[in-house]
């Protein structure tokens, strides 16, 4: 049963049909941005989910972009660092990579080598969950700087497509599920 957040949180985001190819229904997060309480529900509703998992992250980190919006007011609540992961050539100190498949085409992502501490605690936030790519890559490019990954968190996740599945064993927690 929906609670009155979750009810509100899904009828704000806008779905468009075809986006940004046939047969993909695009989950817009767009008109959920543009309401500042209801984002500021969505940080209280995720530190609700990590204490009631005892997830006490030292960092949180997020991929660009959305992961930037959700992450960084989630460690600005917390008092925590947001760890950003980028983009191809957005990060101008040493890096490292990963490449990632997606459900129509590739990317990379990029972290700073040192912007993850041996046994760090994270906490992984983005806005959407579909095959769980992104985050997968992210989950390898945390490992290879010997980080503990605490969760995932996610504002949307699309049912059917096996997301947070292939980030077992690490648990993922999404506010709103749609049908893929």
């Amino acid at each position: 049963m929906l609670d009155e957040f979750t009810e509100r949180l899904r009828n704000t985001v806008r779905t468009i049909p075809d986006f940004p190819i046939e047969g993909i229904q695009f989950r817009d997060i767009t008109p959920v941005l543009s309401d500042g309480k209801l984002l500021s529900e969505i940080t209280d509703r995720f530190v609700k989910e990590m204490n009631d998992r005892n997830w006490q992250p030292d960092a949180v980190v997020g991929p660009e972009s959305r992961g930037f919006i959700f992450g960084a007011l989630l460690a600005a609540k917390l008092g925590i660092a947001f760890i950003p992961v980028r983009k191809p050539g957005k990060l101008p100190h040493a890096i490292i990579r990963e490449e990632y498949s997606l459900e129509y085409g590739t990317n990379v992502i990029e972290i700073h080598k040192d912007a993850i501490m041996p046994d760090q605690k994270l906490v992984i936030i983005d806005d959407l969950l579909a095959t769980g790519g992104t985050v997968r890559a992210c989950h390898k490019l945390c490992n290879r700087l010997d980080a503990n990954i605490l969760g995932n968190l996610f504002v949307i996740e699309l049912d059917g497509l096996g997301g947070s599945e292939s980030l077992y064993p690490i648990e993922s927690v999404s506010l709103v599920k749609f049908p893929a």
